[in-house]
């Protein structure tokens, strides 16, 4: 290579890709940016305005149906049980979360959400299903499954750096 004609595009390579790489770039931006803006706006304009987003998400990987260790939570959220705990400590005051001893070890406590926790989990399912039939409008099944294709392909990139 010439050094007159070096640059950073022949370099890595870049120089044939396609050029929707930045304009899908700028949407997944975007839309990530958005989608965390509109649940801390909505959250702060609803009956649930005393939490935070990571407080949402809390929540929600409390999870509806399953209890879980607090182990298991921080695991999902890729925290320490450490942060975990006090976060948990926040909810349970704020009427979201409850600790439940196990009946069989009383060592053992899970996390399960009170009513108030639960309508929360459920009006943030909401939210993202509508979010997801309106990302799925008008597309055939070809083109949901490319979709899905893609969403994968973006969930293993980002396992990489967990």
């Amino acid at each position: 290579m010439n050094i007159k004609t070096f640059d950073y595009q022949t370099l890595l390579g870049v120089e044939n890709l396609d050029p929707n790489l930045e304009v899908i770039n700028d949407y997944l931006v975007t839309v990530f940016n958005d989608i965390l803006t509109i649940e801390e706006s909505e959250l702060k304009r609803s009956k649930f305005h005393d939490l935070s987003i990571k407080e949402m998400h809390t929540i929600n990987a409390v999870g509806m149906y399953k209890k879980k260790t607090s182990s298991e939570v921080a695991k999902e959220l890729s925290i320490t049980v450490g942060t975990l705990t006090v976060a948990i400590n926040n909810l349970v005051k704020k009427g979201y979360v409850e600790r439940i001893r196990s009946e069989d070890d009383r060592r053992v406590v899970k996390l399960g959400l009170t009513k108030k926790g639960k309508l929360l989990y459920r009006v943030h399912q909401h939210f993202h299903r509508e979010m997801v039939k309106a990302v799925l409008n008008n597309m055939d099944q070809d083109e949901g499954q490319a979709l899905l294709k893609a969403l994968e392909n973006l969930h293993d990139f980002l396992q990489l750096y967990k």
